[in-house]
Order: structure tokens, then C-alpha cells, then sequence
């Protein structure tokens, strides 16, 4: 498995606040991997770097087999090479169909006139349908996405990402909000995608955690405090300490 992202000797502060403190980090594909850590440990900063949102102070942050930094390329640019992102609130266009959701996230040429003369190809209409089994959406396809329940609105966002095949999906607490039975389903979701990409999972969940059964890295204070499987780290002195709380 070949390293497809990699942060050395990352900082970053905001107002004299260390919230990134020379973190290193680094996932490779295919892989899933799990972020743990308490509230202000850095997990959404640890996102903003990797998309672009948030310039870090120093270190460097390597992607792909040529190392390419990401700290020269704008948001759309990262978006772009491969890297998708899924905030916490699903957001999706409630108005349009599932169908017309997926479609409309689909890896096209993105020019005003491709836009403009945009044909329903079979080809795109192939991918929805595979993608729409995917998510468990495919008797869905007609209905606005407005009426999809909770959960069901972030299987579509996840879709929608899965449309852009990206190299690298990052995921902000998929499990918040669902019942058992659709976080069961997400679980599952994740770990298919996590067979061809990597999958990033920040997750407050211990138990959705345990079942993506996967590499976790808990986060501390903007640095990496422990590396291992969940119940290797569970043992950790420091993170009982920090995390769990004697």
C-alpha cells in the first residue's frame, strides 16, 4: 500500500491558540483509517489543512506518488485532485431528486458550455444507478431529497462524493443523528468505499468506531497521542487520561 497522504511538522495557531501542534499524519490507499479525540483536539483544523480551508504555519502536507504539496493549490484545486469531504450536516440540493443530486455530482467536465450542453449519457446514467445501490438509495431515485430521512440524506452526500471518485474521502461524524439500523448501513457504506480509496472517519462514536474496524489515530492538543487498533489504544495510559476519563 503506497502512501497517498502525508503531513510532517504541522502547526497551526489561532490568536496565540496552538490548535495543530507539529502533527504528523500519514494514510495510504486503500485505507481506512479512524480520528478520535475530545472536543478542541484539533480534528476539524486536522480536516481544514488537508481541504485547503485553513493555511498551516509550517510543515508540509504531501499528496499522491509525486508528493505534490498541497499547501500551493487553492480549495478547488485540491477538490479537484482528488480529495472529497463530507461536513456533519448533510448538504444536499432538497428541491432536486436523488437522481438529479447524483447527476449533478457526477465527475463531468465542469466548462460553462459543458455545463450548458450537458447530455444525459448512458455512461452517467449507469454510474447514478451503481452508486444509488451503493448508498441503498436506488428506490429513492425519483423522490426530492427534501423528503429523505436524516440518515438518508447522508448516504446521498456520501453519493454525491463517491460521484466525484475521489482518491480520498473525508468524513465528519457520519454516525450523529442516525438510528442503529442506518448507522449499520453507514458502517458498511464506509468500509466498501475504504476497499478502493482512502477513508478518513472523525467519529465521537466509540462503537461506530469499533465497528469501521480499522487503524485509529487519536488526536491530543493538536498532536498525535496514540496510533493502533482501537483496543490497543483504549489501553493507553494517556488516552484513559485525556480521552476516557478515569
Amino acid at each position: 500500500m503506497s502512501t497517498l497522504l502525508e503531513l510532517s511538522g504541522v502547526s497551526v495557531s489561532f490568536d496565540g491558540f496552538k490548535a495543530i501542534n507539529n502533527l504528523s499524519f500519514q494514510i495510504g490507499e486503500p485505507e481506512m483509517r479512524a480520528i478520535i479525540g475530545p472536543n478542541g483536539a484539533g480534528k476539524t483544523t486536522f480536516m481544514d489543512i488537508i481541504t485547503g480551508k485553513t493555511r498551516p504555519d509550517e510543515g508540509r502536507v504531501l499528496w499522491g506518488e509525486k508528493g505534490v504539496s498541497l499547501l500551493s493549490m487553492s480549495e478547488s484545486q485540491i477538490a479537484q485532485a482528488g480529495i472529497g469531504r463530507k461536513f456533519q450536516k448533510p448538504t444536499v440540493f432538497e428541491a432536486q431528486t436523488v437522481r438529479e443530486n447524483l447527476a449533478m455530482a457526477l465527475k463531468n467536465k465542469r466548462g460553462p458550455f459543458d455545463v450548458l450542453f450537458y447530455r444525459k449519457s448512458a455512461e452517467g446514467a449507469a454510474r447514478i444507478d451503481a452508486i444509488a445501490e451503493e448508498i441503498g438509495l436506488t428506490s429513492d431515485l425519483a423522490r426530492p431529497a427534501g423528503e429523505l430521512s436524516h440518515g438518508q440524506k447522508q448516504w446521498l452526500e456520501i453519493g454525491m462524493l463517491l460521484a466525484q471518485d475521489p482518491r480520498l474521502l473525508l468524513v465528519d461524524e457520519p454516525a450523529a443523528g442516525m438510528t442503529p439500523s442506518e448507522r449499520e448501513h453507514t458502517t458498511d457504506l464506509l468500509k466498501r468505499a475504504a476497499q478502493t480509496r482512502a477513508v478518513v472517519v472523525v467519529e465521537h462514536d466509540m462503537e461506530f468506531v469499533r465497528r469501521l474496524d480499522c487503524k485509529v489515530t487519536v488526536l491530543h492538543e493538536g498532536s498525535v497521542l496514540a496510533e493502533g487498533r482501537l483496543d490497543h489504544v483504549t489501553q493507553n495510559k494517556d488516552v484513559i487520561d485525556v480521552y476516557l476519563g478515569r
